[in-house]
């Protein structure tokens, strides 16, 4: 989940900048400001709609690039697994290009028409739990010669055959689920899902998703344990012990001139120093033949050179475009699985949204911006399910925290961020470069980031009381029960048997997606067994989503959609009740009676309506 942080709590300015400084919202009236840090440690240098000079956007938004780098070429790597891409370095240059590229028209289309705020869009890896669960199926399990590196021809019929057609089944089962996303966000019935979604039910949902992936981890990281173990520790050091330490940079401005300014770039950059520092390491290694060069041996996957011939032969230039796999074909169970990756991403993002508006000086999003916020993304997931990256899209909550890093809230910076990854995806070499990283220093970057991501899904059990017996045992038996079954059904497939072969691969699919299993019984225990709604969370997890504060910019300068057209809706008087139009504001009195509306803290999730009650049970 995103990260929830005071304005007093954030970390030291990541670059000196100058600039217009303006308060963050959450600053409470007098409340003692911590006098180790700078005066201005609680302003912004540019708010949500100040425009950063040029050299500046692309500065931060090749920084929010590399921040979001470990989480994107993550997941078409751990996808080539269930594709049977292994051994085939070339397609796997192309996975990341194309994902890449659908990034950043995601991050253009959502900063431009969807929350427009500023929040990069990128794979997700709740929709990959599932996608791993439906490729791990009987019929979609990789052929034995496959496995076999000496054994596979990349460029055979054969082999082209075997991984299309699992990503085309895929791709089918994204596109379809991410239709349910476009309904529920443009419908506005996020805010009624959210009214029945509480700590307890979203701590083992996203904690079983990293949880779920330590056999990857492991299985990349067992191929040299001395360097993976190498890659986790560098990671470590750049990313808890190193943080507030500045390293001096030369930077340029009209006032300074040219000049040297503190740059904390191991807080900014952890991830992509340590696994750039292991990659030399390694390559070091490669060219004096330390490392063992038969591939029999331990340690001959911490090569270098195993696909060195990958980048001679991509392409400089390539652009990604829908079908490019092929026709997509769409199987009932794939859907149902990914649906389960949806409604997580779901929560998840509205989580994102409420941060970042914190950090980046907006006032809080009104339901209209977060129903088109929840809507776009929808787009993006069928946008990328159309491309064929094997995934979907979210709201990264790692570039949400960078906000607080930099103290540049402007949406123009990630405008730069998105139109950066679509030129990376269009180059070619560039995620071919990316595929010759060996094996053990990805199993140690999957050691750190999975890691993380399960103590994200713990730390929302904060909102709870963790002294009652009912939410320990709630959480406890939701975990426990998302790691024994899964497991059990993986090793007795032939278990499940209704005599209805669809029944039989949607109850494999959801039965083997851990995030699912633990996620449905946190839900369920948690919505029926009795407790108030403090000692639950509710209380306390629907305050954190809330802003006490002043308004620092006026809620349509903000979320009103751009080139006039929330003018247009606001001159038509029905468009005014469409759940993502804004409200119409006709006078300067009624703008502040929309604003004031926008600010109004949401019903508490203990207090539906009974019609809210009638459809969440359909539902």
């Amino acid at each position: 989940m995103a990260p929830e942080k005071e304005s007093n709590g954030l970390d030291n300015y990541a670059f000196a900048l100058e600039g217009r400084f303006c308060d963050l919202p959450d600053t409470k009236h007098g409340e003692e400001m911590d006098t180790s840090m700078d005066g201005d440690s609680n302003k912004l240098a540019y708010c949500v709609t100040d425009v950063p000079p040029w050299y500046l956007c692309i500065l931060l938004g090749i920084q929010h690039c590399l921040t979001a780098f470990g989480g994107i070429i993550a997941i078409p790597l751990i996808l080539s697994q269930g594709l049977c891409l292994q051994h085939d370095g070339l397609t796997q240059s192309h996975l990341i290009s194309t994902i890449f590229f659908v990034s950043g028209i995601c991050t253009l289309l959502q900063v431009t028409f969807g929350i427009r705020l500023p929040i990069l869009q990128g794979g997700t890896f709740t929709l990959l739990a599932p996608s791993m669960a439906m490729l791990s199926m009987p019929e979609w399990t990789c052929p034995a010669w496959t496995q076999n590196a000496s054994l596979v021809n990349t460029s055979s019929p054969d082999f082209i055959d075997v991984w299309q057609s699992r990503m085309r089944a895929l791709q089918g089962s994204i596109m379809v689920g991410s239709l349910f996303q476009v309904f529920v966000g443009f419908s506005g019935l996020i805010g009624l899902f959210m009214r029945f979604i509480g700590p307890l039910t979203i701590a083992p949902t996203i904690s079983l998703i990293g949880l779920s992936l330590f056999d990857s981890a492991g299985s990349n990281a067992g191929y040299h344990w001395g360097m993976s173990a190498m890659t986790t520790a560098l990671i470590t050091l750049f990313s808890q012990y190193l943080r507030h330490i500045p390293v001096p940079f030369p930077m340029y401005s009209k006032d300074k001139k040219l000049h040297m300014s503190r740059v904390y770039i191991f807080q900014i950059l952890p991830v992509l120093l340590g696994i750039t520092l292991s990659w030399l390491i390694c390559h070091i290694l490669t060219i004096y033949n330390v490392l063992p060069t038969d591939p029999e041996q331990y340690g001959y996957l911490a090569r270098t050179d195993l696909k060195g011939d990958v980048i001679s032969q991509a392409p400089w230039i390539t652009f990604p475009y829908p079908g490019q796999w092929g026709m997509p074909t769409v199987s009932l169970a794939g859907v149902v699985g990914i649906l389960a990756g949806v409604i997580s991403s779901m929560i998840e993002s509205v989580g994102d949204y409420h941060a970042c508006a914190r950090l980046s000086g907006a006032p809080p999003p009104p339901k209209h911006a977060i129903n088109r916020g929840i809507g776009i993304e929808g787009l993006g997931c069928l946008l990328a399910g159309a491309w064929g990256t094997g995934n979907g899209t979210t709201s990264y909550s790692e570039n949400v925290g960078a906000l607080g890093i930099t103290k540049v809230g402007s949406r123009m910076v990630i405008v730069a961020s998105g139109v950066l990854m679509v030129v990376m995806g269009v180059f070619g070499k560039v995620g071919a470069i990316f595929t010759t990283i060996p094996s053990p220093v990805i199993g140690g970057m999957f050691m750190v980031m999975f890691g993380v991501i399960s103590a994200a899904g713990v730390s929302n059990l904060q909102y709870a009381d963790m002294n009652s017996s009912r939410n320990i045992f709630v959480f406890g038996f939701s975990m426990f029960s998302g790691l024994v079954i899964p497991n059990w059904i993986l090793k007795n497939p032939q278990a499940i048997s209704t005599g209805v072969v669809e029944i039989d691969q949607v109850l494999l699919v959801l039965l083997t997606t851990s995030m699912f299993v633990g996620g449905f019984f946190g839900f369920i225990l948690d919505n029926t067994i009795p407790g108030s709604k403090h000692e639950r969370g509710i209380l306390a997890w629907n305050k954190a989503h809330e802003d006490d504060s002043s308004n620092t910019l006026e809620s349509g300068e903000v979320y009103n959609l751009p080139l006039g057209i929330s003018s247009y809706f606001s001159s038509s008087s029905w468009l005014r009740y469409i759940p993502f139009c804004p409200p119409g504001a006709p006078s300067s009195v009624g703008r502040c009676e929309a604003d004031s509306n926008a600010l109004e803290p949401k019903q508490p999730l203990g207090h539906p309506e009974p019609s809210s009650i009638i459809i969440g049970v359909a539902l």
